[in-house]
């Protein structure tokens, strides 16, 4: 078995040191001077600790070696005491693959969303090009304002891949086309009809269907976008087959939607999803599992076929498909590799199980000043000022935020919510001063720093603003990325590597494998106060620019 060299290296180590001790503790025995005997025993005890330490080392660095995953379990000569308490994986993974992740920090905000669905009545719907990493800024469009559109029906494509089409998520009539920075068409937005009215799609057998079939049918009906690709996390090439196929089932970001919550009632199409996705790769479908709960999840997830199924336990980055992929099988030059969530799942079930386009999309609302903090059916893209409508108190000043609060875009109220975005984040507008900052000895702020008291408290649910608590400082090492980034990565010398266009140096650290969400936390915790999102993407689209 792979373990057998593990276990033979630690016996011998062991066996090693086992002799040695008893032959200082016997020199130590035949002295006449008790003096002499203590300092000896001292001597000795501290030659076994340090042995001790060098053979715990390369026990780990040989474990490394052999592929296993040094994150997930405990390969030293001796337990890390950090390990004996550790939270443990949950009954239920029992006998599956499952990753324990050690680091990661847990935000947690007033304002989380609630398990039910709230009203939203959203009129307004666009399309936003620059969402879709990889496409001409100016694709060359279908429609012009005042046309009417049927959901599915195309509104743009990339002028480099013409068979790839972007749809409307929705029915109802084009409005407006918002233009950009140098022209670039920011929005094509629709203002949607009551009822909703769909374009039929011509039937295809996607069980009998080659993998050409089905990736022509999926890029002629607008559902290719819903695939993503990495490196670079762009959407995915119609020419490449991808090695592996990655997607996660939950999401651990603050005030994500419940999983649980949207897969009720769309099991059908999910696993029709992940069926069609398994005859696109010549490798596996990965489905990453919550190992977090103390239940079993939902069927749906438990029980999914055609896939391989990977339990992680752990804080917030454990949901990131990213790093689920980091410790499946990462990625490198050696291929790409795809990416989903839940929702895109169920879309391409749903164009294969109801010949049409599936642009709904379940969103949550989150921030302690909204009225109720829920979930809310809608489409993609959907306007953000819509949504909050009736949420929030007039004279209250904030900030909304198409994503999570640690990796999305602020948006206004006459702007749309992001293509690949399942949530909206409301939180204050700090623009007020606070009197000793972070350094007042009652400061009550989600930190990883000891210097905060309130730190020790992880049960606190946090009253935030967008205050940043300090200015950029000096770029300087201080170990705290790696605390809350579950990866075997060296996140600050690989951003000092970027800022310097080392090539060479950038793959070696990992870049390939990170898309900006990866780094979020980073961000969060970052004493620095650096833009390491906006760094990443500048290193990432500077190597896609030199391939």
């Amino acid at each position: 078995m792979k373990s057998r060299p593990i276990l033979k290296t630690k016996f011998t180590l062991l066996t090693t040191l086992f002799f040695s001790f008893s032959a200082c503790f016997g020199q130590a025995g035949g002295q006449g001077s008790s003096l002499v005997n203590i300092l000896l025993i001292v001597a000795a005890l501290v030659a076994v600790f340090v042995l001790l330490l060098l053979a715990d080392n390369i026990m780990r660095v040989e474990a490394k070696s052999q592929g296993f995953d040094s994150e997930s379990g405990d390969f030293g000569l001796m337990p890390k005491l950090g390990n004996l308490f550790a939270k443990k994986a949950p009954a239920y993974t029992a006998g599956a693959s499952t990753h324990v992740l050690k680091a990661g920090h847990d935000i947690k905000l007033e304002g989380a969303p609630a398990a039910h669905f709230a009203e939203a009545k959203v009129n307004r719907y666009a399309v936003q090009p620059q969402n879709f990493r990889g496409i001409f800024p100016i694709p060359k469009l279908h429609v012009a304002v005042g046309d009417e559109v049927l959901a599915g029906e195309p509104l743009f494509y990339d002028k480099d891949r013409p068979e790839l089409k972007y749809v409307a998520p929705v029915s109802g009539e084009v409005v407006a086309i918002n233009r950009g920075a140098k022209r670039s068409i920011a929005e094509i937005v629709i203002l949607a009809d009551k009822d909703q009215k769909h374009r039929e799609l011509p039937a295809i057998d996607w069980k009998a269907a080659s993998r050409e079939e089905l990736s022509q049918y999926i890029q002629a009906n607008g559902a290719w976008p819903l695939l993503r690709q990495r490196p670079y996390d762009i959407v995915a090439n119609p020419d490449e087959t991808p090695r592996d196929i990655f997607v996660s089932s939950f999401d651990t970001a603050p005030g994500a939607p419940d999983s649980e919550l949207i897969i009720r009632g769309n099991e059908k199409a999910f696993q029709t999803g992940l069926s069609v996705l398994s005859k696109l790769t010549d490798g596996s479908v990965h489905l990453g599992l919550n190992g977090n709960g103390e239940s079993k999840p939902s069927a749906a997830f438990a029980e999914a076929q055609d896939v391989k199924l990977h339990y992680f336990s752990g804080a917030h980055p454990a949901g990131n498909v990213g790093i689920q992929m980091h410790h499946i099988a990462p990625v490198g030059r050696d291929g790409v590799v795809w990416t989903l969530g839940v929702q895109e799942v169920i879309s391409l079930g749903n164009m294969f199980e109801n010949r049409a386009f599936d642009g709904s999309r379940i969103i949550s609302l989150t921030g302690n000043l909204l009225k109720d903090p829920a979930h809310v059916r809608t489409y993609l893209g959907a306007n953000i000022g819509d949504l909050l409508n009736g949420q929030i108190d007039g004279d209250d000043k904030y900030r909304a935020v198409s994503g999570d609060l640690l990796s999305g875009d602020e948006k206004t109220g006459d702007q749309f919510v992001n293509f690949y975005d399942d949530q909206v984040s409301v939180v204050k507008e700090g623009d007020h001063y606070e009197m000793f900052g972070w350094l007042s000895p009652f400061a009550v702020k989600p930190s990883i720093s000891p210097a905060i008291p309130s730190s020790i408290f992880t049960d606190i649910e946090h009253d935030v603003t967008t205050n940043t608590n300090g200015e950029t400082r000096a770029f300087v090492v201080t170990g705290q990325y790696e605390k809350v980034m579950p990866m075997d990565i060296y996140p600050q010398h690989l951003m000092k590597a970027i800022m310097s266009n080392d090539i060479e140096r950038m793959e070696g650290l990992g870049i390939l494998e990170l898309a900006e969400e990866d780094v979020a936390l980073c961000e969060f915790v970052c004493t620095s106060k650096m833009p390491l999102q906006e760094i990443l993407r500048d290193g990432l689209d500077y190597l896609r620019e030199q391939d």
